[in-house]
């Protein structure tokens, strides 16, 4: 991806390597979209799709192995939804 980030945009793989971290690193307190989601934001990308955080309940479920019902924990969880232009490009 930095690859051709740096050809598209006529800069250094060096940079373009750093500009997708700064966009998408999950380390803690760098990545643009991972920060949103932290903070409860939604994050729109015109064209592309949406980034948001849904949260799933605690729920009843059984240990595969045993049989056993267990408590599956309560959990927020990051969502993709594509846009309708990036969903018809893939269908085609």
């Amino acid at each position: 991806m930095a690859d051709k980030l740096a050809d598209k945009a006529d800069i250094s793989k060096a940079q373009a390597s750093d500009i997708i971290d700064i966009i998408f690193s999950t380390d803690p307190g760098k990545g643009i979209i991972a920060s949103q989601l932290d903070a409860g934001e939604k994050v729109n990308i015109t064209g592309f799709g949406s980034f948001s955080t849904k949260h799933r309940s605690a729920r009843q479920g059984r240990n595969p192995a045993t049989g056993a019902r267990i408590t599956i924990p309560a959990k927020n969880y990051p969502h993709f939804s594509a846009s309708k232009n990036l969903k018809e490009r893939v269908e085609e």
